[in-house]
């Protein structure tokens, strides 16, 4: 999968746990808020590691040496 795609399902991921929290923990305003906070503040750090990890691969910061014999 490309990096767009799997940052599409992170966006749906994070929309239906952030609908989902809203239905089955409706304690008030301020509770919603800091449930829909905390839900949106994981997924974002979830698709930022993610993202860092892919990306890493992409351009490597050490290059493999191969020696003579190989």
């Amino acid at each position: 999968m490309g990096f767009s795609v799997t940052t599409l399902i992170f966006a749906l991921v994070g929309l239906v746990a952030s609908l989902s929290t809203r239905i089955c923990y409706n304690k008030g305003p301020s509770a919603n808020l800091l449930h829909l906070t905390l839900v949106m503040t994981a997924t974002v750090c979830c698709w930022m590691m993610w993202a860092i990890v892919y990306l890493a691969q992409m351009n490597p910061l050490i290059v493999p040496i191969l020696s003579e014999g190989e």
